[in-house]
């Protein structure tokens, strides 16, 4: 087990979700420089940086710990890979899973990266290049001398999917970066025998003793099937939601953007009038009908062509009573209604 994971014991007390772990540090690196950097970025509770017992010097990497998980996660996004005494720091969640999880996003789009520029190229300028071409499970690597810390001349790139990295070789192979024409290529898998990998040759020998690179096509279909899995997961995940959003809003209220049928239909709306209590006001009244137009003064119809108009209707007769007799007249007869006027010559 790496110093790191081992640590992990002392600090199980902490809030682990919202903990990080800071790694690649410079022996002149302290706690108290850790805390002002981080705390540009969060609310910060307290740092811890394992040290040796003889010596009293920390091991090349610490833990922070914030108040918020969002804080935490707003770290890892800003000061993941920035340069602290010329060294890229490593920020990542402080997790047991951590290292599980990135193997199991690994699915073998690993990438050697050769011929790079010793004094030009870092780790923060292969993370801005290669990262353009999709999702990286992890930061990029540059092999570095132990001793003097400079970089070897090459690194390593992995990615989540094998699209993102036959899209790296076919736009960034053979391409200058810094001053050098880099490669860039599918690298060697790792001996099982000793766990190393250094990108020089060491790597999974086959069985006509050739090496054995990542991106075969038993790796691509693993890859293909582990994706099918986890997106029928997703799926069924979410048909599972839907079905439960949907069995709430049955005899009850319709849930909000709920099939037809579910739920009670709300009522109509009362009529103005009721909704006030008493009978309608007279301005809630519909308009009255328009006036009829003015009667045309006799001779204009006639100088026109056309007939004059006829006489009203007679007044309706009065209504009969619940006995059956019409009752008498009180007063003459009214006269007849004058003959209309004659036609003019």
């Amino acid at each position: 087990d790496s110093p790191a994971m081992a640590s992990l014991a002392n600090v199980e007390h902490r809030n682990q979700d919202a903990t990080v772990y800071v790694g690649n540090l410079e022996t002149a690196c302290s706690e108290d420089l850790l805390m002002e950097l981080f705390m540009q970025v969060g609310r910060v509770k307290s740092v811890y940086m394992p040290k040796d017992k003889v010596t009293q010097t920390h091991n090349g990497y610490g833990f922070i710990e914030f108040l918020d998980v969002l804080d935490a996660d707003y770290a890892i996004t800003i000061l993941n890979m920035i340069p602290l005494y010329g060294r890229p720091l490593k920020v990542s969640k402080s997790s047991l899973n951590s290292k599980a999880s990135d193997m199991s996003r690994d699915v073998g789009a690993n990438l050697f990266v050769g011929n790079l520029d010793p004094n030009d190229v870092d780790e923060q300028l292969l993370y801005d290049t290669f990262s353009a071409f999709g999702t990286l499970i992890r930061p990029p690597k540059i092999m570095r001398d132990e001793q003097t810390n400079s970089s070897k001349g090459f690194g390593f790139v992995s990615y989540d999917a094998f699209e993102a990295s036959d899209a790296a070789i076919e736009c960034m192979n053979e391409q200058y970066l810094g001053n050098r024409q880099i490669v860039v290529q599918y690298a060697f898998k790792k001996d099982t025998s000793n766990g190393a990998d250094d990108g020089n040759g060491s790597g999974r020998p086959t069985a006509h003793g050739h090496m054995e690179r990542h991106g075969s096509r038993a790796e691509r279909m693993l890859a293909a099937s582990r994706r099918e899995r986890q997106q029928q997961t997703r799926g069924s995940g979410a048909l599972g939601m839907q079905q439960g959003g949907f069995q709430a809003g049955v005899g009850g209220a319709a849930p909000y953007g709920g099939m037809p049928g579910q739920g009670v239909p709300p009522p109509p709306p009362p009529p103005m009038g009721a909704a006030m209590g008493g009978p309608m006001h007279r301005s809630m009244l519909p308009p009255p009908p328009p006036p009829p137009p003015p009667p045309m003064p006799p001779g204009v119809g006639a100088m026109q062509g056309m007939p004059p108009p006829p006489p009203p209707p007679p007044p309706p007769p009065p209504p009969v009573p619940a006995s059956g007799y019409a009752p008498m007249p009180s007063g003459p007869p009214p006269p007849p209604p004058p003959p209309p006027p004659p036609p003019p010559p």
